[in-house]
């Protein structure tokens, strides 16, 4: 197996694993808090399918083909980015599943396809990078494998405070 097909496993690895803290549940669980954070579980799915959509059209266009697209806004919108982390009136389950499991293929496929892993572009201006770094495909699918396993640990626990249901029991 090469590169390309390892990271792309890795990725649905922890996607799988996310996708799991959902499994049986109602649209009013996926939207229950259960913990002190504002997040919900379909907020999570909501959250980690926008990011991920957002870094593949990084990947071919750069900084300026994250923003603004389909209605997904950025961290200087503070309500429509708030909203991202919870369901919200016409959102349900299946369909936050559905778009994320359309971005996860869409992503697996130009990762499949890009002609260069190191093609790299100049991140995004934000306080949480520094001036002047450059971030490659790559380092980009780094950085969703961690995203999306970070998100499904807190699934983990917003699951379980939810039913007592476990990602990994």
């Amino acid at each position: 197996m090469g590169e390309r097909e390892e990271l792309v496993e890795t990725l649905d690895k922890h996607r799988g694993l996310l996708r799991r803290t959902v499994r049986d549940l109602t649209d009013v669980q996926a939207a229950e808090r259960t913990t002190a954070s504002a997040l919900c579980l379909g907020g999570l799915i909501k959250h980690v399918a926008a990011v991920e959509a957002r870094w593949a059209r990084f990947m071919t266009g750069g900084a300026e083909a994250m923003r603004g697209r389909d209605g997904e806004h950025g961290p200087g919108d503070a309500d429509a980015w708030e909203a991202q982390f919870r369901m919200t009136e016409g959102d349900t389950l299946a369909g936050l599943l559905a778009e994320y499991e359309r971005v996860a293929h869409g992503t697996d496929e130009l990762v499949r396809t890009l002609p260069d892993l190191d093609l790299a572009h100049a991140l995004p201006a934000a306080p949480w990078f520094p001036p002047g770094t450059t971030w490659s495909a790559r380092r980009v699918l780094l950085h969703l494998i961690a995203e999306t396993a970070q998100h499904a640990g807190h699934a983990d626990i917003i699951r379980e405070s939810l039913d007592g249901a476990k990602s990994m029991g």
